[in-house]
């Protein structure tokens, strides 16, 4: 092993190793949507570690916590059908490591006007219960005071508004010759055979 190679391994040994708990926990919070959080970490160390130089980093703690960002970030941009808690916690976050392109901003707007769209043409009920649910974040219980129906309800209908929204997006991102002939049975969409 190089000096430098040593250097950098006793460094994340030394300034990035204690810091891995607060790193998985502030990434179970912020990150849900992202993936495994096993992963990112990994794929965090592996990027680390590749560093040929250290002596540019002032702030080990936040550099690791950075890079762990990044990580996440490219995992959900890179996820095919993103879930619906994503989009929330995509725009909760400041995102602009680098400035986006112009095209990437108007494909953001895009994607995420498509999925309000999607989210509006849900049955009534369907849609206010996922709404509360997946969006303002209220708790099923409360969900079911407020509206007099079951908990079980609730969670059902949530269930429905997060199927509908993703066969939708699904059938959308189809090649035009993947796509099936759909049908209308008892309110459901039914894909003919």
């Amino acid at each position: 092993m190089s000096e430098g190679r040593a250097r950098v391994v006793a460094w994340l040994g030394r300034e990035i190793l204690p810091h891995e708990a607060a790193v998985r926990s502030w990434l179970r919070r912020s990150f849900a949507a992202a993936g495994d959080v096993d992963d990112i970490i990994q794929e965090t160390y592996c990027r680390l570690a590749a560093l040929s130089n250290i002596e540019h980093i002032d702030q080990p703690r936040g550099y690791f916590f950075q890079a762990a960002r990044s990580v996440a970030l490219e995992q959900i941009r890179r996820a095919r059908v993103v879930r619906i808690e994503t989009v929330s916690e995509i725009e909760a976050l400041d995102l602009a490591l680098e400035d986006p392109s112009a095209e990437r901003i108007v494909s953001g707007r895009r994607e995420l006007e498509r999925v309000r769209g999607l989210i509006a043409d849900l049955p009534d009920r369907c849609r206010r219960i996922f709404e509360m649910r997946k969006i303002e974040g209220v708790p099923q219980r409360e969900i079911a005071r407020r509206l007099g129906v079951t908990e079980h309800v609730v969670e059902n209908e949530a269930v429905r508004g997060l199927r509908a929204i993703l066969a939708a997006i699904t059938e959308q991102d189809a090649p035009a010759g993947a796509k099936g002939s759909r049908e209308k049975v008892d309110g459901r969409t039914r894909k003919r055979r």
